[in-house]
C-alpha cells in the first residue's frame, strides 16, 4: 500500500525514480545497502508483474515483500506479525488433472521461502516489534479478498495449516522460484478476514501496517 511504501522511502536518504511496465521503483540506499522498492500492487497477476521486473530489469538477488493479511489461525491476532515460511495459492484448481492447489508442472503447490533469509526476517520482525505476536508458517494467497465469516471458515478447513490469506504472495514466491531469488516475506495482520475485515482494514493500515513495515525493514537491514 502507498502508506507503506511512503514509510519505507522516508527511510531512504537517496532515493531516485525510475518507471517501468508502469511501475515506479524507488532506487536508493538503505542502512548503506542498495536497494529498490516498490509496490507490488494488487493482485497475484500484477504482483507476479512486479516481481519479474525486478528480476530482469534491476536483477535483484533478494526480494523482502511486507504488508498486511487476514489472520485465519485462531492464534493470529489482529496487530500480529506472519513471517511466510512458505505459499499457496488458494484460487488455483486445476482438478481432475492435477490435484486442487496444485501448480500445473511444478509439481507442488507450495513454494517455500528462503530459510536463512526468512530466519533474519523473524528476528528483525521480534526486534522491531516487541510487543506483537510473530508467527511462522504458511500464507494462502488467491484473488480475493477474504472478508466474511463463511469464508475464512472455509478456508480454513481447505487449508488448516495456514496462518493468514492475502492476494500477492504466493505469486511472487513462484517468480523467485523460476528466477532463484532468495524470498522472504512479512504480513502484519490487519483483520480475522470476516465480516468486519473491510473496516479493520481501511483503519488499520495508516495506523498500524506503515510503522510496522518501516520498522521491520529497518530492523532487517541494519541487522
Amino acid at each position: 500500500m502507498h502508506e507503506e511504501l511512503s514509510a519505507v522511502l522516508a527511510l531512504m536518504p537517496d532515493e531516485q525514480r525510475k518507471t517501468v511496465a508502469g511501475r515506479s521503483f524507488w532506487c536508493g540506499h538503505l542502512h548503506g545497502q542498495e536497494v529498490v522498492a516498490v509496490l507490488s500492487r494488487i493482485g497475484k497477476v500484477a504482483a507476479a508483474t512486479t516481481a519479474t521486473v525486478l528480476a530482469e530489469h534491476f536483477e535483484v538477488r533478494q526480494i523482502v515483500f511486507t504488508g498486511v493479511a487476514g489472520g485465519l489461525a485462531p492464534q493470529v491476532a489482529r496487530g500480529d506479525v506472519v513471517v511466510a515460511r512458505a505459499f499457496l495459492q488458494h484460487d488455483l484448481d486445476a482438478s481432475p488433472l492435477f490435484p486442487r492447489y496444485e501448480v500445473p508442472l511444478y509439481g507442488t503447490d507450495r513454494f517455500a521461502t528462503d530459510p536463512e533469509l526468512t530466519d533474519r526476517l523473524v528476528c528483525a520482525a521480534r526486534r522491531a516489534l516487541p510487543d506483537a505476536g510473530v508467527h511462522e508458517g504458511l500464507v494462502v494467497s488467491g484473488d480475493r479478498f477474504v472478508h466474511t465469516g463463511a469464508e475464512s471458515l472455509a478456508l480454513q478447513a481447505a487449508v488448516p495449516d495456514a496462518l493468514a490469506v492475502e492476494m500477492e504472495g504466493a505469486a511472487i514466491a513462484q517468480v523467485c522460484h523460476d528466477y532463484g531469488i532468495s524470498y522472504a516475506a512479512v504480513r502484519t495482520v490487519s483483520d480475522r478476514a470476516d465480516d468486519a475485515a473491510h473496516g479493520d482494514f481501511v483503519s488499520f493500515i495508516d495506523q498500524v501496517a506503515s510503522r510496522h513495515t518501516a520498522a521491520i525493514v529497518q530492523a532487517l537491514l541494519a541487522g
